[in-house]
């Protein structure tokens, strides 16, 4: 595999080279600091542009022309990393050995004009349109609470702290209602112009040749570039831990709790920190699962994840609600564990091997290798075989260090077979 990432002024091309794919997969990101009244126009924005284009104006137009180009398949996304949103373009096309000669070129023309042409007649974006693509997003925002799991983390995150960790990126109600085709178009306008541009081409590529097709079509302008820090603020630890319960319908109960991770250095969050992770809950062999799950089966799901830019460790599991006292007992039983350092060196290995495993998966997909160089890229992380061997040397006691600046701070208990209320 080679990569090779070349600043274009008003953006980066990062090109990457591997035989493993028959297909190309191409990424515009946009990167923005996050504005939490901007998260529900951004999302319609995001989705009128592949409903429709001047010289493709349905979405019938869009699907012809996108079988014509191989069944090409174009999506879009949103994440939040600390202090900024990234809306994503995803295009996965055949690569030009079996289509016909310059089906890639067809299909970053196509891409462009996704992006720099989109539905719009004296500067409003078509009424039509922009009716679907907010009945769809609405939508979407009234089934947060279909899915427990996901509401409980959006609402652990809300009673936690109300900065960029309680956004919600599925968009607000309020702030769609007052989203026109006029003031949908003046936020495109400064979408294109001000966001942090980044480009990824990955597959059997010509290095040379997709960097004439990229500056060629996609002419950005980008000015006034706002920069903001990437991590957030360090949270002040609450003195004692906050916990909120609201009921629900649902057979289950769901409960996340909060811990707040307090001035790591960078060694500890590239590398013993994922190693803490998976000896508390990041997987099967962790003490949550193989404890709270199986020994004690107080749990149905258990598992915990890491948001190093936001200094945070999140639990989550679903339980009977009967078992909710004895559960948050054993959770902190467990992480007190780590912190007397009551694990041994086999737990540790077990660990490292299952993160050097998955660090070798991310060659098995183009949106994974995308998504590590762009990670690699943001926090200026090693390469992997060195990132390996770091692991691979991380110690008892610097474990034992870390799990000292973690603390339980906020648990949310989403109780079921209740009523509605709070």
């Amino acid at each position: 595999m080679e990569y090779i990432n070349k600043d274009l002024n008003s953006y980066k091309l990062h090109l990457i080279k591997t035989d493993k794919f028959k297909t190309v997969t191409i990424k515009v990101l946009f990167r923005s600091p996050i504005v939490k009244e901007e998260i529900t126009i951004r999302n319609v924005l995001c989705d009128i542009l592949l409903q429709s284009t001047k010289n493709y104006d349905s979405r019938r137009k869009i699907s012809i022309k996108a079988e014509d180009l191989y069944s090409l398949h174009i999506n879009n996304s949103v994440i939040r990393n600390g202090n900024y949103i990234t809306s994503s373009f995803t295009m996965s096309i055949l690569n030009d050995k079996y289509t016909e000669d310059n089906n890639m070129l067809e299909s970053i023309k196509f891409l462009s004009e996704v992006l720099f042409n989109p539905d719009v007649k004296d500067k409003k974006f078509n009424e039509d349109r922009l009716n679907i693509v907010k009945n769809n997003i609405k939508n979407n925002i009234n089934s947060i609470k279909e899915n427990p799991t996901r509401y409980s983390i959006i609402r652990l995150s809300e009673v936690y702290n109300k900065g960029p960790i309680s956004y919600r990126l599925t968009g607000y109600l309020d702030d769609l209602d007052n989203i026109n085709t006029s003031n949908l178009y003046d936020y495109y306008l400064k979408f294109i112009k001000n966001s942090l541009i980044d480009i990824y081409v990955v597959g059997d590529i010509d290095f040379r040749e997709v960097t004439k097709y990229i500056r060629s079509n996609f002419k950005f302008r980008t000015i006034n570039k706002e920069r903001v820090p990437l991590s957030l603020k360090l949270i002040k630890p609450r003195r004692k831990v906050l916990i909120s319960k609201e009921n629900s319908n649902n057979v289950q109960t769901n409960i996340g709790i909060m811990c707040n991770i307090s001035n790591l250095t960078k060694y500890e969050r590239d590398y013993v920190l994922p190693v803490y992770n998976l000896l508390l809950g990041g997987g099967v062999d962790s003490k949550l699962f193989k404890n709270v799950r199986e020994k004690y089966s107080l749990c149905y799901t258990i598992r915990s994840y890491v948001r190093t830019l936001d200094n945070t460790i999140t639990i989550i599991a679903g339980i009977d609600n009967n078992n909710f006292l004895k559960c948050i007992d054993l959770i902190k039983k467990y992480f007190q564990e780590i912190k007397k350092g009551k694990f041994d060196t086999k737990d540790i290995k077990v660990a490292k091997e299952y993160l050097i495993t998955s660090m070798d998966d991310i060659y098995e997909d183009s949106n994974s290798i995308i998504s590590y160089y762009f990670s690699k890229e943001l926090l200026k992380l090693d390469e992997i075989d060195i990132r390996k061997e770091k692991i691979n040397k991380v110690k008892k006691h610097e474990i034992i260090r870390l799990s000292k600046k973690i603390k339980i701070d906020t648990i949310f208990n989403l109780e079921g077979g209740q009523n509605n209320g709070n």
